[in-house]
């Protein structure tokens, strides 16, 4: 064996057998570790380290290995392997097709590059090929070398767009040589480490050294997930498995958080490129070919990553403490990017359907797993997630996927849910349920089998909620009963009016489905409510119609109670009744109650009529009125005919005093009008020529003032019922063109819900009216005219797109909740106590000011007094006022 020329020893090693490597080893070994050591040139150094990993690596013992071998080869090799991607990195940047030498030598380095590639996969596979079990402190440089050759040449692969300045086409081949070469490394080396046994025994740098290598892969995996779907996957099996085959060891010792960041990240993109696909084949409309075997191969991808975290969840739920709110975020950003998210992309339905099947029922599983951990309770509950508007319905959705699995759960875990920290789920799913304006206003619809069977039919978010809540309510425990109770009480009273609906439809379902009793107990609580709550406050009205319905769920014996209960003929229980639909009670007790609220009701607006009829005095009219008009509408034809004549005679009281201007301007009488315009339709083929005269000419004369909206719906309900009246000879000259003018005017109004209404009137008008030549006299226009022909033929004035009521609804969900945010603002304490306004002593002409008011309106009462004689209480209010000033004028001096 030639001792001075390297070449020579390397010719001479050439001609060896198996044999003579083994039993000339201890000789040569140092020979050819020091040649490689002292090596500069690249195809020497390949050539050296393939005899030793091919020749001698397999007569060394496996407890030698790192001492003898790997300590000494591989930082060598891995100062080979930088050189060489430095070289390669500075050569690619002058890179063209017509500098033939810089090709020539990137070639070559690349062809180095592989061969460095293919000697490391050699030394791999023959440890692979050792029966015995390999220990960990026997390869110790191997894996942590091994992983940092492949993440940076897959890293170079990924980056030779840009690394290569476009000329990728000149050395394409052998970058795949060397993509493909790295990959059967990779093979190798996790088949290596797969045969790695690891137990209680084991040293702390066994653990050590297994925790880095799986971190490592873990880099690997964020560089390679969008090259190929087999090594990503492939690559994400291994993390799993070594995770879960040493999972005593490592558990302590894993970035838990690292890796389910990036399997949430890598299963997102994944759905995303699923998402892309599907759009592509839509509008390109090729349903076969390439694109679909891709779409079919991603959503396997999907499918392996939703059963992966699955798995990791299942075996590392107790490390995910601080990581909740990625999952949380995972379950949002995919449903809010598939229908019927509006802000899914188009897809055709088979697409949608392929991902539904094979995707999301995989991460289904997910849920269950986390419904037992309390910090992703408190993330999925929080008060404070301030999501964005397109995870709103996202967010929806969870809560509904949590009540019908909950149902399954312990008890433990219904009662975490159920009670929740900040807010329970019920609560949760109010608010969430929300913040889906847009998608309750489309409505987007979702597949839910109606009977049982049967395929699963679109129906509307509303109604969809609705189900799976009552569902939901049907298996909660009583114990939870608080909860459920406190959530539907705030949504009823909450400012969103479907919100509120819900809750209603929610809160009759468990009285039909609780017992007689609970109901009962509800429907006392509610009434109780009503009578404490302001009448002119919109809770009060939300509470009425709960109140309305839960009445007719009430066993009779129980309706007779809360008769009882709330008397119908005690002043302070009008309030009450002028909610209830008498239809709910038995014919007998109906009779009855409605005879006792109609003289309750008169009593009270005799009252009020025969006093000095003050403004602030009108709310228990308004009330009585409301009891008068639910007595009429629900149980008049059991009223008596001399009852009937009482109420019309009081309500033609009311007329005679009303002026248009002070209506305009007093709340509380334009509800009294309303009122008294929705009775005079019950009266209306009773009225005399007198009363229709008074009632159009008030209508008249407001409508010139601009009145509200809830008046204007009012007028459009009397003039509706005026079909069935004929107009007296002598009313007919000033009421037929009043009546004319009033349709007019609404069937123009530019308030489409008024306008709407107004169209509809007219039509039953126009049906039973009598006076035909009225019809065409209300149709002063020919736009008019055309809008009510389309109405009758029920032809759309404009059709509108589906992307447009998209667009639409996304734009109003915006503005809406910009306009929130600001009320918000300006209502709630940021937290810390408001400063006080300094108190500045009022100025003098502040004093000045206050002063001239007063003197302004006794002259006021001075013109007024010359003109005619003065009402009776006005001496009354003058002697108060006279005591008034007196008490000023003490304080003062």
């Amino acid at each position: 064996m030639s001792q001075r020329d390297p070449e020579l020893l390397l010719q001479e090693l050439g001609g060896w057998d198996w044999e003579l490597c083994r039993r000339e080893l201890p000789a040569v070994l140092p020979r050819l570790l020091s040649l490689y050591q002292e090596s500069e040139d690249w195809t020497e150094h390949i050539r050296v380290l393939r005899i030793l990993t091919e020749m001698f690596l397999p007569h060394i013992s496996l407890a030698d290995l790192e001492q003898t071998f790997f300590s000494k080869v591989l930082p060598k090799t891995l100062q080979l392997f930088d050189n060489l991607m430095y070289e390669l990195s500075s050569e690619a940047k002058g890179l063209t097709s017509q500098n033939t030498e810089l090709r020539c030598t990137v070639r070559n380095l690349l062809q180095t590059m592989v061969q460095l590639l293919e000697t490391l996969t050699g030394c791999v596979r023959y440890l692979c090929t050792l029966q015995e079990c390999v220990p960990l402190e026997s390869i110790r440089t191997l894996p942590s070398s091994v992983l940092y050759v492949i993440k940076n040449t897959f890293t170079h692969c990924k980056d030779s767009e840009s690394v290569y300045c476009g000329h990728l086409h000149l050395i394409s081949d052998l970058l795949q040589a060397m993509f493909k070469e790295t990959y059967s490394l990779q093979k190798q080396l996790m088949e290596l480490l797969d045969m790695i046994s690891m137990d209680s025994t084991s040293t702390e740098d066994n653990i050590t050294d297994m925790v880095s290598v799986i971190h490592t892969v873990l880099e690997i995996c964020s560089v390679i997930s969008n090259m190929d779907h087999a090594l990503h996957a492939n690559t994400w099996k291994f993390i799993i498995k070594q995770s879960l085959k040493h999972h005593s060891l490592l558990q302590c010792h894993l970035k838990h958080s690292d890796i389910l960041s990036g399997l949430c990240k890598d299963t997102l993109l994944s759905f995303q490129s699923c998402l892309q696909l599907a759009e592509q084949m839509k509008m390109s409309e090729i349903q076969e070919g390439t694109d679909l075997r891709l779409f079919q191969k991603t959503v396997k991808l999907c499918r392996f990553f939703a059963n992966s975290l699955v798995h990791y969840t299942k075996e590392f739920l107790s490390f995910f403490s601080d990581s909740c709110s990625q999952l949380h975020q995972l379950f949002l950003q995919i449903y809010s990017k598939f229908p019927p998210s509006l802000y899914a992309p188009e897809i055709l339905e088979v697409h949608r359907d392929e991902i539904s099947r094979v995707f999301l029922v995989a991460l289904d599983p997910l849920i269950n797993q986390l419904l037992p951990f309390t910090p992703f309770m408190e993330q999925v509950l929080s008060e404070k997630l301030d999501l964005p508007a397109e995870q709103q319905l996202p967010q929806c959705l969870i809560l509904i996927t949590i009540m019908d699995k909950l149902s399954s759960q312990p008890e433990e875990v219904q009662t975490l849910w159920n009670t929740g920290k900040s807010l329970s789920l019920f609560s949760a799913l109010f608010f969430s349920f929300q913040q889906c304006s847009g998608e309750l206003s489309l409505p987007v619809c979702l597949p839910e089998v109606i009977s049982t069977g049967q395929p699963a039919a679109p129906i509307t978010l509303y109604h969809y909620v609705c189900v799976h809540l009552c569902s939901f309510i049907a298996s909660t425990p009583p114990s939870h009963f608080p909860q459920l109770e406190y959530a539907l009480l705030d949504a009823v009273l909450g400012s969103s009016m479907i919100t509120s609906l819900l809750a209603m439809d929610s809160w009759c379902f468990l009285a039909r489905y609780g017992t007689a009793e609970l109901c009962a107990h509800h429907v006392v609580v509610i009434a109780h409510l009503i009578k404490s709550w302001p009448s002119d406050s919109y809770q009060v009205s939300a509470l009425g119609v709960l109140l309305r319905r839960m009445l007719f769920l009430m066993a009779p014996d129980h309706q007779v109670e809360f008769a009882h209960k709330f008397l119908p003929e005690e002043v302070e229980n009008l309030a009450v009744w002028q909610h209830i639909s008498l239809k709910a009670l038995n014919p007998d007790l109906r009779k009855r109650v409605a005879c006792q609220l109609c003289v309750a009701g008169l009593a009270q607006c005799r009252r009020w009529l025969n006093s000095r009829r003050a403004l602030g005095e009108l709310r228990p009219v308004n009330t009585a009125l409301s009891v008068l008009l639910a007595a009429c509408n629900f149980a008049g034809d059991t009223l008596e005919a001399e009852l009937q004549a009482s109420v019309l005679g009081v309500l033609s009281q009311f007329w005679s005093f009303l002026q248009a201007k002070q209506v305009s301007e007093e709340p509380s009488l334009q509800q009294t009008l309303c009122l008294l315009l929705h009775l005079l339709e019950f009266f209306i083929q009773a009225l005399d020529a007198e009363l229709i005269t008074q009632v159009f000419a008030l209508q008249s004369s407001l409508f010139r003032l601009d009145p509200p909206d809830h008046i204007r719906l009012a007028m459009v309900d009397f003039l509706s019922s005026m079909g069935k009246v004929f107009i007296p000879q002598e009313a007919q000259r000033q009421v037929v063109p009043q009546l004319s003018c009033l349709f007019a005017s609404l069937l123009a109004d530019q308030t489409w819900l008024i306008h709407q209404h107004a169209l509809e009137a007219f039509t039953h008008f126009a049906e039973e009216t009598s006076h035909e030549d009225i019809v065409p006299q209300c149709l002063n226009s020919e736009e008019t005219k055309n809008k009510v022909v389309s109405f009758l033929a029920k032809m759309r004035q404009v059709e509108e797109t589906i992307e447009a009521r998209i667009e639409r609804m996304k734009q109003e969900r915006i503005i809406c909740s910009a306009q929130l945010m600001k009320k918000d603002g300006e209502l709630e304490s940021t937290g810390e106590p408001l400063a006080k306004r300094a108190c500045h002593p009022p100025s003098e002409e502040q004093y000045k000011s206050a002063v001239g008011t007063m003197e302004g309106a006794v002259e006021a009462v001075k013109l007024l007094l010359r003109k005619g004689s003065p009402p009776a209480w006005l001496a009354v209010k003058l002697e108060a006022l006279h005591t008034a000033i007196a008490t000023l004028r003490d304080s003062v001096r």
